[in-house]
């Protein structure tokens, strides 16, 4: 459960841009509204107006039960894919109206505040755990993070999750680079297997060469013909795969994002990857020489000679 306020569903961004949506509902207004996240409504098949109690996580359930003050839902948002879903939003006067008559979790005995006497009560919560701010000036993010650290009033702690993400991303690096090891590799190797069939072909083709030869066709003529043959080949490999990656993570962009909660972006392929793609195809501009000077070197008399 996540005690807030109604800035929180105005304010709140994830996947960089996107806010949240209700699917039905409104915002909470009063004391003991809630807005429920996706999952908690699917799962719990809780509506708009269903009252619910809420729990502590002790063994004895009975005990921890906030039952004489219900919460009603009055909002369910849309699904996001993140913590959001499966999280209970109430007010922060709420929350505070709850926990009256307890103490680290337990009901105070001969306290007992009633759901009617708790909205007569100051409900300024004393302190909260965590807020969200958002800045204007990028330049601004590190020397606002340090202020906020070295605040000696209030001991606080500024986390930056772009930062943090970051590091996790470093952490993992090793298998980003055995994963682009493994890419390589397949690369080779179709590289390798279409060279081999340029090879294979040629046996099926000297006539061919042979007869282009004695019409006068010169070697580079011979060697444009089988390395422009690589170079469509794998150019048009190139294209297919990129236009099936595209199409791949523009269907599976919501559904990951659904279920898992991760955001992929979807863009041109950066500068790097043109790099990767030339590569390959300038590797097989290269494999594709050692066909094309075999090609060149079957003698004419050989190209026209009947094999039985």
């Amino acid at each position: 459960m996540l005690g807030t306020t109604a800035d929180y569903f105005r304010q709140y961004r994830y996947a960089r841009t996107r806010g949240l949506e209700l699917a039905g509902g409104r915002v909470f207004e009063d004391v003991y509204d809630a807005v429920l996240g996706a999952d908690v409504a699917r799962e719990l098949r809780y509506g708009l107006g269903q009252a619910f109690a809420v729990a502590h996580g002790a063994v004895d359930a009975d005990s921890a039960m906030h039952r004489d003050k219900p919460y009603r839902v009055v909002g369910i948002l849309k699904r996001t894919g993140t913590p959001v879903d499966r999280t209970v939003h109430v007010s922060l006067a709420g929350f505070v109206a709850l926990h009256l008559d307890w103490e680290s979790g337990v009901r105070v005995p001969g306290a007992a505040v009633s759901a009617e006497e708790a909205r007569g009560e100051d409900l300024t919560p004393r302190s909260i755990n965590a807020f969200l701010v958002g800045l204007d000036s990028r330049t601004a993010v590190f020397h606002v993070q340090r202020f906020i650290n070295d605040f000696r009033p209030e001991p606080l702690l500024a986390i930056l999750p772009g930062v943090v993400l970051q590091e996790l991303w470093d952490a993992i690096g090793v298998a980003e680079g055995a994963l682009l090891a493994v890419s390589g590799l397949v690369a080779l190797v179709g590289l390798c297997g279409m060279v081999t069939a340029l090879l294979t072909g040629l046996n099926e083709r000297r006539r061919e060469m042979a007869i282009l030869r004695s019409v006068g066709a010169r070697p580079r003529h011979i060697l444009a013909l089988i390395v422009g043959e690589a170079a469509a080949l794998t150019a048009t490999a190139i294209a297919l795969g990129v236009a099936g990656l595209y199409v791949a993570l523009f269907v599976a962009r919501p559904v990951i994002q659904t279920r898992l909660g991760l955001y992929i972006a979807i863009g041109p392929p950066s500068e790097y990857e043109w790099m990767l793609l030339v590569a390959v195809l300038l590797a097989s501009v290269i494999g594709g020489l050692w066909p094309a000077i075999r090609a060149y070197r079957y003698s004419l008399a050989d190209g026209m000679t009947v094999h039985l």
